[in-house]
C-alpha cells in the first residue's frame, strides 16, 4: 500500500471514528475517545487530529477535544456510505453471513470507486440500510434520518 494511500484511509478511519462518537453524545469528541475507539495511543490520536484540523477536517481545541468541520463530515459519511453499502451488497447480492461482512467492509471501505459504489447501490435498489439495520447515508451524503434527527 501506497502511503498516500494509508495517509488517507487513516484520515478516513479517523474521520468515520470521531463521527460515530458525536453521535453518541453532545459535546467535543475527547483525544482519548478516538484514541481507544481506534486503539492508538493517545499520543498517536492527538498527532493525527492536529494533522486534519491543518486539512481542515476537524476544529480542534487544545485539551478539549475536536468536532468535524463540513468537509469533515462529508469524508466520514462518504467512508459510511462505502462501508455500509459494502456490507449490503456482500450480505444481499453475495450471500456472505452477515456476522462476516463487518470486517471485510472495514477493508474495502477504503478502496472502492465512485462508480462502484453507485453500480453496488443500484442493484440493490438504494438500499437505506445496512444488513445490521443501520441506516446508509444517502447518495447526496445527508446524514441518515435517524442520525440527523439525534441530539
Amino acid at each position: 500500500m501506497s502511503n498516500s494511500h494509508h495517509s488517507s484511509q487513516a484520515i478516513e478511519d479517523y474521520a468515520k471514528a470521531i463521527y460515530a462518537i458525536s453521535q453518541e453524545r453532545e459535546g467535543l469528541v475527547l483525544n482519548g475517545e478516538v484514541a481507544g475507539r481506534l486503539e492508538v495511543t493517545p499520543a498517536t490520536a492527538t498527532s493525527m487530529l492536529k494533522r486534519l484540523a491543518d486539512l481542515g477536517l476537524v476544529d480542534y481545541v487544545p485539551y478539549k477535544g475536536v468536532n468535524l468541520t463540513p468537509g469533515g463530515e462529508r469524508v466520514a459519511l462518504e467512508v459510511i456510505r462505502h462501508h455500509r453499502l459494502i456490507e449490503a451488497y456482500l450480505s444481499e447480492a453475495l450471500g456472505m453471513p452477515s456476522d462476516r461482512v463487518h470486517e471485510e467492509a472495514e477493508v474495502l471501505e477504503h478502496y472502492i470507486s465512485e462508480e462502484l459504489e453507485a453500480l453496488m447501490a443500484a442493484k440493490l435498489g438504494e438500499p437505506s440500510h445496512d444488513p445490521h439495520g443501520t441506516p446508509i447515508p444517502g447518495p447526496d451524503l445527508s446524514p441518515p434520518a435517524s442520525e440527523r434527527s439525534s441530539p
